[in-house]
């Protein structure tokens, strides 16, 4: 109860936390596999659960889920952050004493809140209001969430609510992701929900873009500019991607004093994405500034407003470590850390610190104003990389310049050619010329597929812009055609790759070193799966197209989930958190 309370006040603005029931604890860890609780048990838990709910005020009910891990039953309770803070609980159960008190969090310990301290105080500060991605947004509606982005999201964490969510009612799949809020009547959607699973968020939150502006000179009018629009998740990955294809270099410098040579990078990846990912998810939404990228010659700046929250100031962002107590967009935080775009709790500027000393960098600039009122990040560019570019510009002969393509039709007289006749950086133009969309478009279409079944796999709706972006560049470049080429408008029309397409494909995967080859299967959530048998990797491609890889895997374990009559129930019982992984 009093853990349940913590949780709801939240003072820290983690969006609350979990209460699992069936496994033991062990030096602050879970022990596994779980004791687990016999089924009888699930429902009789869950309704003390809610009598202890009622005992605080306001009233607050958690969310429960019951779960089956390694055949055990467990009982999951999730008790996000409350919206009538401050929550008040008995200080004990026994009838004789009906003192209340407030309770905290601090780390893994529930703490009760003197009366007159500065955590009370502070509590009754911050859960004055609460956070604006919290927050329901009057002006839209249960239409405004997008069914396809959220089952995309559903998908990408391999949640077991995706399957349910093609069955539940979408009021119901939008309470369970705290999405949406109000009573049946009035259920609206929260600015989180809009920001995350609405194609366009910039129509409620007009600084919802990030604007990227490249400067071909140090001073004047000589540059050219991007902007990101989507729902934040798409512009955090179609920003990432337009750094690693247009600004990312590795370098490399000979040395007469030693034999191998200098490897780096001009700016290292890993300090971009955590830049960018901190700037979309600490600014705030209520204002009308969007996302403020500037690539220059020797330095990337990334602004956002307003700057970090209280009691963080400039002198703290001095040091490599910032210990933050309160956090922006808590919810916004909690998916994007789903989906493994942020680890939250602090780590993200020790993270661009570190990448960029391993990279031999100069360290980050962290700048804000006396009232915090904006945050900049500035990453210098490695200080051997314009003398080395330099000299490459003055010593590269035609042929060795980077392939650039005006379209895709330019791509094709390499098709025709085998992979050893093309050199390491220009099969990296290639691949980055075709974007994942076209790439899955062109597989999905071996077999000739409607326009409707097309946009439905790729997860966007069918209409002419989206024919115009995604459909009519690889008609025009050859890769697709028309089954009835005299009648395009044909109700019948379907869409078949060529075999310049199919030559396309192979290239892309013909350019993959040490690729685990692996065979389709029937799930609806694993599309295929594949085994490496010397290096222990076990490698699942998932059917929104992401491919994770398992290390150090038994045999044994490859063999059951093959033969396992549910491949999504073994994944999610004996695979999913049980061995190291990583993204390909």
């Amino acid at each position: 109860m009093h853990s349940l309370c913590a949780y709801a006040n939240d003072i820290n603005n983690w969006d609350g936390g979990y209460v699992i029931i069936g496994v033991e604890e062990e030096n602050g860890k879970a022990k596994l596999p779980p004791i687990g609780l016999e089924v009888q048990e699930l429902d009789a838990i869950r309704k003390k659960l809610i009598e202890l709910s009622h005992k605080l005020t306001p009233v607050y009910i958690p969310v429960f889920h019951p779960y089956l891990m390694n055949e055990r039953h467990i009982l999951v309770v999730f008790a996000p952050a409350g919206d009538n803070r401050p929550y008040k609980a008995p200080i004990s159960l026994s009838e004789k004493r009906t003192e209340r008190a407030m309770y905290i969090k601090r780390g893994s310990k529930t703490l009760k809140v003197k009366d007159g301290s500065d955590d009370e105080r502070r509590l009754v500060e911050l859960t004055a209001r609460i956070p604006f991605d919290d927050r329901i947004n009057q002006t839209a509606t249960l239409d405004d969430l997008n069914l396809r982005l959220i089952q995309n999201y559903l998908k990408e964490v391999m949640s077991s609510l995706y399957e349910e969510s093609t069955k539940m009612p979408f009021s119901e799949l939008c309470r369970l992701l705290m999405i949406a809020k109000g009573s049946d009547e009035l259920l609206r959607p929260t600015n989180a929900g809009l920001l995350l699973f609405n194609e366009h968020p910039e129509k409620y939150f007009s600084g919802a873009t990030v604007d990227v502006v490249i400067h071909k000179n140090e001073v004047g009018k000589d540059y050219t500019e991007k902007i990101f629009s989507g729902s934040i998740i798409q512009q955090i990955r179609d920003v990432l991607q337009y750094f690693k294809s247009n600004i990312v270099e590795e370098l490399v410098v000979k040395s007469a004093k030693q034999a191998e040579s200098i490897r780096f990078f001009n700016y290292p990846f890993q300090a971009i994405e955590e830049a960018v990912v901190n700037a979309v998810y600490h600014k705030s939404y209520e204002r009308q500034n969007p996302v403020e990228i500037q690539i220059h010659k020797d330095k990337i700046e990334i602004l956002s407003f307003p700057g970090p929250m209280p009691p963080i100031n400039q002198a703290m962002l001095n040091k490599q470590r910032v210990v933050a107590r309160d956090y922006r967009n808590r919810k916004l935080g909690g998916f994007l850390k789903e989906l493994k775009l942020t680890e939250g709790r602090g780590t993200g500027l020790p993270i661009i610190h570190k990448s960029l000393a391993e990279n031999g960098s100069p360290p980050p600039v962290f700048e804000t104003d006396e009232n915090n009122a904006y945050f900049l990040c500035i990453l210098h560019v490695h200080p051997l990389t314009n003398s080395i570019l330099g000299q490459e510009k003055e010593l590269r002969r035609e042929y060795d310049k980077v392939l650039e393509f005006k379209n895709l039709i330019d791509i094709n007289p390499y098709l025709r050619l085998s992979v050893s006749e093309i050199g390491d950086r220009d099969k990296e133009a290639i691949k980055n010329s075709i974007t994942s969309k076209a790439k899955q478009l062109l597989q999905y279409c071996i077999e000739p597929k409607s326009r409707e079944a097309i946009f439905d796999k790729i997860g966007l709706y069918n209409n002419t812009k989206n024919f115009r972006n995604h459909l009519k560049p690889l008609i025009d470049a050859g890769w697709l055609q028309l089954t009835l080429p005299d009648t395009p408008t044909s109700r019948d029309q379907q869409y078949l790759s060529t075999a310049l397409g199919k030559q396309l494909l192979s290239f892309l995967e013909e350019g993959n070193t040490g690729k685990t080859q692996r065979i389709p299967v029937v799930s609806s959530n694993i599309a295929s799966v594949g085994y490496d048998a010397e290096k222990k990797v076990l490698e699942i491609e998932f059917h929104h197209g992401a491919v994770y890889q398992y290390f150090d895997v038994p045999k044994k374990v490859f063999e059951e989930l093959m033969e396992s009559p549910s491949l999504g129930a073994y994944f999610m019982n004996e695979l999913k958190d049980k061995f190291n992984y990583q993204k390909k």
